[in-house]
Parts: C-alpha cells; sequence; structure tokens
C-alpha cells in the first residue's frame, strides 16, 4: 500500500522506494504509540502521503505533455489500458494536495471524512478538491479526445 500509494503520486520508481523506506523507518520509530492494525493503515496512508506532498514541493519537476497520452478517436472499452495510462499522466499534472485527495479517493478508496482526516484538512476543502480536480480531468480528457475526432 505505501510503496503504491507514493508510485501513483510521484510516477517516479526510485522516489516512490524511498519514500516508502523513509515512512516505513518512521514506523518502527512510532511503534510503540501504533494501537491497532486501522491505526497502522491510517498512520501509514497519512505519512506516506504527507511525504509525498513534500517531494513534490520539493521537486516540481513532475509535469506531463498531454501531447504523451495515447489518443483514441473512438470511445474506448472502460478497462481500457490507453485510457488509464492518459488518466494517470493527467491526474500526475495536478496540485500536489489535490493528487493526494484523488489517490486516496479513487486508489485507496477512502471516503470524504477518512481523506479529510488523513490529510488534516476539513471535509468541505476534500470535497471541492475533488470536484475541481474531476471537472478539470473532464475537461483535458474531452480536450484532447476532441483533437482526435477532428
Amino acid at each position: 500500500m505505501v510503496f503504491g500509494l507514493a508510485l501513483h503520486f510521484l510516477r517516479e520508481r526510485t522516489a516512490a522506494e524511498e519514500i516508502a523506506q523513509d515512512v516505513f523507518l518512521a514506523l518502527h520509530k512510532h511503534l510503540r504509540s501504533i494501537t491497532s492494525d486501522e491505526h497502522a493503515r491510517y498512520w501509514l496512508r497519512r505519512v506516506t502521503v504527507q511525504r509525498c506532498i513534500d517531494h513534490a514541493r520539493r521537486h516540481p519537476q513532475i509535469s506531463v505533455p498531454i501531447d504523451d497520452a495515447h489518443e483514441l478517436g473512438v470511445d474506448p472499452p472502460e478497462n481500457d489500458v490507453f485510457v488509464r495510462e492518459r488518466l494517470k499522466k493527467l491526474i500526475a499534472t495536478l496540485a500536489p494536495d489535490a493528487r493526494a485527495v484523488m489517490l486516496l479517493r479513487y486508489q485507496e478508496d477512502l471516503s470524504p471524512p477518512e481523506i479529510a482526516a488523513t490529510l488534516s484538512m476539513p471535509v468541505a476543502t476534500v470535497k471541492s478538491h475533488l470536484q475541481r480536480s474531476l471537472a478539470l480531468l473532464r475537461e483535458k480528457m474531452n480536450r484532447t479526445g476532441s483533437m482526435v475526432k477532428e
């Protein structure tokens, strides 16, 4: 979970491995304060996302040109690997906080209140990030999709 979350957030294997290692070292130091399996999952998600956001802010080189995404001229099947890759690249262009909210919602399947607790932000802010990010992703997907159909 830790490595997968970091890898999807950063889209850079080496950085994700370093963050995962750092998170598990931190867990080892805080092991006595962990009271249950649920608390451990919460703690791991929270620390992983915080470290990913910090890394993304320190290294803002993550930008993926839309032209790198594979374009399709027809409506793709639901599990189309090219569309999935294009979405991953577009999500990587979101601001760190918005990217964290999207990954926790759609990769980790957390509810908005759980995301709010994990990221220490109001539920309304989480919902706002979700709405704005989804609208932005839809717009970018439609824009790139319409370029192909023309």
